[in-house]
């Protein structure tokens, strides 16, 4: 039985132990009955974390050398065959020197750094231990060994001048690169976010009476503001790109001086469920741009296959990187996103 096999069943044990104390009249003993102490095991299967002091780290090791293999297999795709991201992801190596490590703060966040690496940000190797053991590779999260997350782990490392080429990481030797990472000293709690530090980072009352009935929370750039700066899409370094949203693009002259134009239905489906991320609109990045998918189907009826490959994915029509299953999107959605995709221009 599977990991995530485990884990349902063991919610679903947790489910029937409620049923017949929940049918019960809402007595005090009734719902002081409500489900059971979870086993040893089944708090096991979702304990997974490693933190700063290393608790949670299984046994295992890892050469610079298996890394590098590993990560020109799974990982060079997305980062880089250096973690210089040449595709879509920012760097995760750079922006860190041999004194940093030395004084365990990364001089160059304070500086004129044009970006910020993973490297540069990171206080501690468990971090990376962690984030990687769980998350990565992005088509196939924790499907890596744990001999395999010490060697990409060692590699990063390396690619950072934090460990030497022929290094070995390892669960009894982690704590000693912890004490030469090149931001260790660069974390601070004293901050609102920190439960009893600082202050809270607002000062706002709780509304208690004739409060709003309905709240509207909302990540999308009011239609206002849209090009107040420009195409934000284009204000992005060449390499590693982080883009904006291409507010110019949707306007029409006369649009930033009051009259909003909002952006078609798909285009804003594309940005919510991240389609962007792999996908731009002229250009390759991870995956093909809209533009070669609209011109690669021009004049075929490929609404429908296009939208079967967008919810069960697919891999070998644009190359070797896998594009992953969308299930999760509406049927409705995935239709307004094809139909955007093959206008493309």
């Amino acid at each position: 039985m599977s990991m995530w096999a485990e884990r349902c069943a063991a919610m679903l044990a947790l489910a029937a132990a409620c049923v017949a104390p929940c049918s019960a009249a809402g007595t005090a003993d009734a719902r002081a009955a409500i489900g059971r102490t979870a086993t040893p095991a089944e708090v096991a299967a979702w304990d997974i974390d490693v933190r700063p002091d290393f608790k949670g780290l299984p046994k295992g090791s890892g050469t610079v050398a298996q890394g590098q293999k590993v990560w020109d297999g799974k990982c060079a795709s997305c980062h880089g065959d250096f973690g210089e991201s040449n595709e879509v992801f920012t760097p995760l190596v750079g922006g860190t020197t041999a004194e940093d490590s030395r004084r365990g703060r990364v001089a160059a966040m304070t500086g004129n750094q044009p970006y910020r690496t993973t490297l540069m940000k990171v206080s501690t190797v468990s971090t990376l231990w962690d984030y990687i053991h769980r998350a990565m590779p992005w088509n196939a999260p924790k499907s890596l060994s744990v001999g395999e997350v010490y060697a990409v782990t060692a590699y990063m490392l390396h690619l950072g001048e934090i460990v030497p080429a022929d290094f070995t990481l390892s669960d009894a030797n982690i704590a000693s690169v912890q004490a030469h990472m090149p931001n260790r000293d660069g974390m601070t709690t004293n901050h609102g976010l920190w439960p009893g530090r600082g202050r809270p980072d607002t000062r706002n009352t709780a509304c208690m009476k004739d409060c709003s009935g309905q709240v509207s929370i909302t990540s999308a750039m009011p239609d206002h503001a849209r090009g107040a700066h420009g195409d934000l899409a284009q204000q992005q370094r060449a390499f590693g790109p982080v883009r904006g949203v291409a507010a110019s693009a949707a306007m029409p002259a006369g649009a930033a001086s009051g009259a909003s134009v909002p952006a078609p239905a798909g285009a804003r489906l594309a940005s919510q469920y991240q389609c962007v991320a792999c996908h731009a609109m002229d250009r390759k990045l991870v995956g093909p741009s809209f533009a070669d998918i609209a011109g690669k189907y021009k004049g075929q009826d490929a609404h429908g296959a296009l939208a079967r490959k967008v919810k069960a994915g697919g891999q070998g029509a644009w190359g070797s990187v896998p594009m992953p299953p969308q299930p999760q999107i509406p049927d409705s959605d995935v239709h307004a996103m094809v139909g955007w995709i093959l206008e493309a221009k």
